[in-house]
């Protein structure tokens, strides 16, 4: 009798440790094997992403020294294809939205363009890039801006510029730009001193240099 309960207490304990063992394994094994396979398939997922970001800037690079316009169209939709296809596996990697842009702007679609690249300096994806790569992105966004033909956008594009070329110091064409903007705006001794920048990096720039001579005239 006393040897039946003993059996019949011990088959409890077993039951309610098994019990335990199962909830624990359900409830946090389980999450750290899931936490490893997200990390796993975040970097895969990135990995793919970076290779058509790859293939992306391959393709717009020959739409870019393509020898008709075809062709070059053709590339350049492929380069968004491409780019689309980076984001869609990795959504705040700013350098596949940059393509982006790129892509876009190389088929004449400059809205889209300039919201891709919005997106691209976004808080969201801005982190993703160096100060120099920012300063970079700035100055295309500004040039996208400048081909648009908008007079309202200029304080805009010289917003663009000057943060441009704080991060972004050696980019003697974004100081060529600033100079273009401050002359529009009639601003000229600050658009002799983004010349005279622009010069310094760039001795022989010859739009800097005429600009000079011009301001230098009037």
């Amino acid at each position: 009798m006393f040897t039946q309960m003993v059996d019949d207490i011990l088959l409890q304990i077993g039951l309610v440790l098994l019990v335990v063992v199962t909830f624990l394994f359900i409830h946090s094994v389980p999450q750290k094997v899931l936490a490893t396979l997200r990390l796993r398939l975040k970097s895969k997922s990135g990995i793919q992403s970076k290779r058509h970001f790859v293939l992306g800037a391959q393709l717009l690079a020959q739409a870019r020294s393509a020898a008709s316009k075809s062709s070059a169209a053709s590339f350049s939709k492929q380069a968004l294809d491409e780019a689309d296809k980076a984001i869609a596996l990795d959504p705040k990697d700013a350098a596949a939205h940059i393509l982006k842009a790129l892509a876009l702007d190389a088929q004449g679609f400059k809205t889209s363009a300039l919201d891709a690249i919005d997106v691209a300096l976004s808080p969201l994806c801005r982190k993703s890039l160096v100060d120099e790569e920012r300063g970079d992105a700035l100055f295309k966004r500004a040039e996208i801006k400048m081909s648009m033909n908008r007079p309202a956008r200029v304080d805009s594009v010289i917003e663009d510029l000057t943060l441009a070329v704080k991060l972004s110091p050696e980019n003697a064409k974004a100081f060529c730009s600033l100079g273009e903007c401050y002359e529009e705006k009639k601003m000229t001794e600050e658009a002799k001193k983004a010349y005279e920048e622009a010069l310094k990096l760039h001795p022989r720039f010859a739009a800097a240099k005429e600009a000079l001579d011009r301001l230098g005239s009037s």
